[in-house]
C-alpha cells in the first residue's frame, strides 16, 4: 500500500462521512420540518452560499491567513522555547511556570487588551491565535525533545557530537512524532482563536460573517460560515496528517495505518 493509495483512501473516508451526515440532517428536517430560522436544511445552506459564493470564499480566505499566521508563529516560537526549556533548567523554572499560568486564562478574558495594543487590524486576531495554539507545541516538542534513549546521547557525547549536532541529528528526528501530535491539536486552536479574534475586533471573517448573520437572525447564513469552519478545519488537520506521513513512513503509528489501510 503506497503513500498515495493510502492518502486518497482517507480522504475519501473523511467525505463519505461528511456527506452522510448531510444526507442524515436533510432527511431529518424533511421529516420533524422544523422552523427554518431554528434548523435550515442543508439545500437551504447551499442556497444561502450558491447566492453569494465570493463573499464567503473572500471570508474563509482572511480567517485562513490569520489562522495560518498564528499557527506558523506558534510553531515557531513554540520550538524555540521548548529547545530552551529542555536546555536550560532556569527556563524551565521560569518561562515553562508563566506558561502554564498563561494557558490557563481564558484566551477571551486576553482577546480585549490585544484589540488595545495592536489595534483592530488583523494583528490582534493573530496574537490571539498564536496565544492559544502555543503552548500545545510547546508541550509536545518538549516531550519528544526529551523523548530520546539515553544510551544513544551518551554515545553522541563519546563521539565529541556538540549539542547542536545532537539537537539536529537525534533529538529532533525523535521528536517529530511528538511534535506533528502538537501541530495537529494547534491547528485547530489556532482557527478558534482566529475565530474568537473576529468575534472581538473587525468587520471581515467567517467570525464577523456568524455575529452579523447572528443579529439579523439569517441562521442559514451562520450555518454556512459554521460549516465551512468544520471544513477547513478538517482540511488543515488531515492535510498536517498527510505530511507527516510522508515525512514519518518509519515511525510506527505510520506503518501500523498503512498495514490497516493495506488490510
Amino acid at each position: 500500500m503506497t503513500f498515495k493509495s493510502s492518502g486518497v483512501g482517507r480522504f475519501l473516508e473523511v467525505m463519505a462521512v461528511l456527506v452522510g451526515a448531510l444526507i442524515v440532517w436533510e432527511i431529518a428536517v424533511r421529516i420533524w420540518m422544523p422552523k427554518p430560522f431554528i434548523l435550515p436544511a442543508p439545500s437551504l445552506i447551499w442556497s444561502e452560499f450558491a447566492s453569494s459564493p465570493g463573499y464567503f470564499l473572500a471570508q474563509t480566505g482572511y480567517t485562513l491567513g490569520t489562522t495560518m499566521g498564528g499557527f506558523l508563529l506558534a510553531l515557531l516560537l513554540g520550538f524555540i522555547s521548548a529547545v530552551g526549556i529542555v536546555y536550560s533548567r532556569l527556563l524551565e523554572r521560569t518561562f515553562y511556570t508563566l506558561l502554564v499560568a498563561l494557558n490557563s486564562v481564558p484566551k477571551v478574558a486576553l482577546a480585549p487588551l490585544f484589540v488595545i495594543w495592536m489595534g483592530t487590524g488583523v494583528e490582534p486576531k493573530i496574537a490571539i491565535a498564536l496565544t492559544i495554539a502555543i503552548f500545545a507545541t510547546v508541550i509536545d516538542t518538549v516531550l519528544g525533545l526529551r523523548s530520546v534513549d539515553p544510551e544513544l546521547l551518551s554515545l553522541a557525547r563519546s563521539a565529541r557530537a556538540s549539542e547542536w549536532q545532537v539537537l539536529l541529528r537525534i533529538r529532533l528526528p525523535s521528536a517529530l512524532p511528538s511534535m506533528f501530535a502538537g501541530m495537529k491539536l494547534a491547528i485547530s486552536l489556532a482557527l478558534v482563536g482566529a475565530i474568537v479574534g473576529e468575534f472581538v475586533a473587525g468587520n471581515t471573517g467567517l467570525g464577523q460573517v456568524i455575529l452579523q448573520a447572528q443579529g439579523m437572525f439569517q441562521t442559514a447564513r451562520m450555518f454556512v460560515a459554521i460549516i465551512v469552519l468544520g471544513i477547513l478545519g478538517t482540511v488543515l488537520f488531515y492535510g498536517l496528517e498527510a505530511l507527516e506521513r510522508w515525512l514519518l513512513p518509519w515511525h510506527v503509528s505510520q506503518r501500523g495505518q498503512i498495514m490497516q489501510h493495506g488490510a
